[in-house]
């Protein structure tokens, strides 16, 4: 019974590190997902994403589409699986993970900075193509993918942008052709095409302001 109750605890312990380690932040579950709000979705590709079936296969996802689809929302929770499922994750935005990386000012840091990125089997980056980024940016998201790429750790990512249109992200880079490449080589491509769910939601809240006023004006 002792030794059931230390395994417990171990794995109870071991969860919260990668949960803390993972730093997903606040998000909405899947369950709150409405599939039939977009206009075009592989809900099926989805599923085997949120599933975990590319992390097996050291496969990437890749979630494209415009604002306000819940590409976040879906990256959290395929961030968030794969720590519940024993995995170690790490969730980050495209801007905050190459700002944190262009601002190392020795070889030793920034070394120490990849290999940050690099260890975890899972690598979330959300919102790139929301702002362009100058040639140090792009060299050092290559050495972020590749690395990546060679161990076959998988990437989950996110992105506004079709691919040929990357080069608007990083206008002066010549590395952007083998980026993509190297990220699409293995990866589960879903295209999320529809109306923004945020405005959806704003729309609704504004009628059920509506409601309420309308019953309490006098007839």
């Amino acid at each position: 019974m002792l030794a059931e109750l230390e395994r417990r605890d171990r794995k109870r312990r071991s969860l919260e590190r990668r949960q803390t380690r993972a730093r997903i932040g606040n998000f909405k579950p899947v369950a709150d997902f409405d599939y039939n709000w977009p206009k075009s979705l592989d809900r099926a590709l989805l599923e085997r994403a949120l599933a975990l079936g590319f992390v097996a296969e050291g496969g990437n996802v890749l979630l494209v589409g415009a604002h306000g689809l819940g590409k976040t929302m879906l990256l959290k929770n395929i961030a968030n699986n794969a720590v519940m499922a024993g995995h170690t994750a790490l969730f980050c935005t495209a801007a905050r993970m190459l700002g944190d990386l262009s601002a190392q000012d020795s070889a030793r840091a920034l070394e120490r900075r990849i290999a940050h990125y690099t260890a975890p089997a899972l690598l979330c980056i959300d919102e790139l193509g929301y702002l362009s980024y100058d040639n140090r940016a792009a060299d050092l998201l290559f050495e972020v993918v590749s690395r990546r790429h060679g161990l076959r750790r998988c990437i989950a990512l996110s992105t506004n942008l079709a691919f040929s249109d990357w080069t608007s992200v990083f206008p002066n880079a010549t590395c952007t052709v083998a980026l993509v490449d190297r990220l699409i080589e293995r990866a589960d491509i879903i295209k999320i095409e529809g109306d923004s769910w945020r405005r959806r939601e704003a729309a609704l809240r504004q009628q059920q302001r509506r409601q309420p006023a309308a019953e309490s004006a006098p007839r």
